[in-house]
């Protein structure tokens, strides 16, 4: 899920990642701030610090809109419902 999410990211696929961010959750996000967030940035790649069954832990590489290099750190958690795993919240 961390992954797929990723690549939303680097391929400017808000859709996708409103419809993997669980559902209580999807009206603290924007089609429209998700697609400037994604396509400012310039994504360099995914680290997986460390994960259990429902979290995460990541680096996510990228070059912001002056080019000058970032990185985004986060503990994700995702929760699983009718046979699929969807994005909680993030720290």
């Amino acid at each position: 899920m961390m992954r797929s999410r990723y690549s939303a990211y680097a391929t400017h696929n808000a859709d996708y990642l409103l419809e993997t961010t669980y559902i209580s959750e999807r009206k603290q996000y924007s089609k429209a701030e998700i697609l400037k967030w994604a396509t400012s940035n310039k994504w360099r790649q995914l680290e997986i610090l460390f994960y259990t069954e429902n979290k995460v832990e990541f680096n996510a590489y990228f070059l912001d809109e002056n080019q000058k290099s970032q990185i985004h750190h986060e503990f994700s958690t995702f929760k699983f419902k009718n046979g699929e795993w969807f994005y909680l919240d993030g720290i």
